[in-house]
C-alpha cells in the first residue's frame, strides 16, 4: 500500500428513497479498484415515511460504531441520501469529521415529485420545507469541507433538476437520462473518484 493510498479517508455512501446500499455496488467497486475503502448503510425505513433526522441518526450512528473518533471521513450521498447526510453534517456533529462530500441529484432545495406523498420523510423534501429552509439557513457551513454537487438536467425525480444545486464548492452536470442511472455510468463514478482524490482546500 502506498502512502497516497494509506492517507485516504474511508468513503461512506449514503442511499435514496427505496434504495439500499446495494443500490452503490457498481460505484463501490470501481472505487475499490482506486484503492479506496468503501462502507455503505442500509437507512431502515427506506420508503420515506421515516423523518430523515432520524435517518441522520442512523448515519451518525454508524459512523461511531465504524470508525475511530479522530478518524476522518468521506461521504457521497445520492438523492434523499444526500440530505440526510446533510442533516448529519450540519446538525449532528459531521462536520467535525467528513472532510469531502459529494451529492449525486440530491433536492437541496427540494423536488416536486414530494407532493405527490403523505410520508413524513418525504414530505421533507418539498421545496420550502421547514426541514429544507433550516439547513439552508445555514448551508455556509458546507464552505468548511471540500463540496461537490453532481446532477443531470434530465432528472425527472429531481424537480426542477436545478434544485441539485448549492452556490458554492463544485458543481458538474452530465447528460444522464435517468434519475437512478447517475449509480451507474462512469462518468459519474470518474468525477466522484477524481472529488475524493482532491486535496482538501483548508
Amino acid at each position: 500500500m502506498n502512502n497516497k493510498t494509506r492517507k485516504r479517508n474511508p468513503v461512506l455512501l449514503v442511499h435514496g428513497i427505496n434504495d439500499t446500499g446495494a443500490v452503490f455496488d457498481k460505484m463501490a467497486f470501481y472505487l475499490r479498484k482506486q484503492g479506496m475503502v468503501v462502507c455503505t448503510v442500509d437507512l431502515k425505513p427506506n420508503n420515506g415515511s421515516e423523518v430523515l433526522d432520524k435517518l441522520a441518526q442512523q448515519v451518525a450512528d454508524y459512523v461511531n460504531a465504524t470508525f475511530a473518533p479522530e478518524q476522518p471521513l468521506d461521504i457521497v450521498g445520492f438523492s434523499m441520501g444526500g440530505i440526510v447526510s446533510r442533516y448529519y453534517i450540519q446538525r449532528l456533529g459531521g462536520i467535525e469529521k467528513v472532510k469531502r462530500f459529494i451529492t449525486i441529484s440530491s433536492p437541496h432545495q427540494g423536488t416536486n415529485i414530494a407532493y405527490l406523498t403523505w410520508l413524513k420523510g418525504a414530505l421533507q423534501m418539498q421545496p420550502d420545507s421547514d426541514f429544507l429552509n433550516d439547513l439552508n439557513s445555514d448551508v455556509e457551513m458546507l464552505k468548511k469541507l471540500n463540496f461537490t454537487s453532481i446532477w443531470t438536467p434530465y432528472d425527472l425525480i429531481i424537480l426542477p433538476a436545478e434544485s441539485s444545486r448549492i452556490p458554492f464548492g463544485k458543481e458538474v452536470i452530465l447528460p444522464v437520462a435517468l434519475h437512478p442511472w447517475m449509480l451507474t455510468d462512469k462518468r459519474t463514478f470518474e468525477v466522484v473518484a477524481a472529488a475524493l482524490n482532491e486535496p482538501i482546500s483548508y
